[in-house]
């Protein structure tokens, strides 16, 4: 049975690679982006489905659900790291916008399609956020943006689960092949951020892709609640 799958921010890096990975097994793929023009682009290269909207507007997403008749994955991939002025207490003003930036692109995009589309999953659905590894250290509003997405994540899945669907956040460390660091990102800042990983390597959109395909397939169906940590040892748990 062709499975329908939904990936906000899905018109660039992993949101991109998670939805050509789910495409390449014939599902039915919608991707979302704020762009209609690079959603549309990039809706054709993959051969999906492209809907321009913005995952933090309501309208919009109420817009978006009503073109689904039943979901069986959400991928939560929207957000990324705010280009506002510094968090550092200098301007309050600045401060403030910068806070509320974060938490609207990380996490309110993730709250506001997820409960939208809530009434078209059904059991064996899946609902994945994409995290990071700055939730855990030296992470500033957006860290605290993707923290709270993993103690959402926790409320979501004990809602959720005794209904069959499965909710999980893949907590990314450095990935090669995205506009995270919209160009900022220093030779010397890429060389640690490599260093700090175990196997000596930055992470791939696909190593992303591969372990969302793998939480929205029958072997993961026991696994709900919780933040998989993919970053090659960068950042560790016991």
């Amino acid at each position: 049975m062709t499975r329908t799958v939904l990936v906000t921010g899905g018109s660039s890096g992993i949101g991109r690679a998670i939805a050509e990975r789910f495409a390449a097994d014939q599902a039915e793929v919608f991707i979302t982006g704020r762009t209609p023009d690079t959603v549309e682009r990039t809706a054709k290269e993959l051969g999906v489905h492209g809907v321009a909207c913005d995952a933090g507007d309501p309208g919009q997403v109420t817009a978006l659900t009503a073109r689904l008749d039943g979901l069986d994955v959400l991928v939560n991939a929207a957000g990324g790291l705010s280009q506002a002025t510094s968090d550092d207490g200098s301007n309050l003003d600045a401060l403030l916008a910068q806070w509320h930036a974060h938490l609207e692109q990380n996490l309110l995009t993730a709250v506001l399609t997820t409960a939208s589309v809530q009434d078209r999953l059904t059991s064996g659905s899946s609902v994945i956020s994409i995290g990071s590894i700055g939730a855990e250290r030296r992470g500033g509003s957006y860290g605290a943006a993707k923290a709270a997405l993993g103690a959402w994540n926790a409320s979501l899945s004990a809602e959720l689960a005794p209904k069959g669907v499965t909710c999980n956040v893949i907590s990314a460390g450095f990935i090669d092949g995205t506009n995270f660091f919209h160009g900022q990102l220093s030779n010397e800042r890429r060389r640690t951020l490599v260093e700090e990983t175990h196997n000596k390597r930055s992470g791939t959109v696909d190593d992303i892709a591969q372990t969302a395909h793998f939480l929205a397939s029958p072997g993961a169906r026991h696994i709900t609640g919780q933040t998989l940590h993919v970053n090659g040892g960068a950042f560790t748990t016991r």
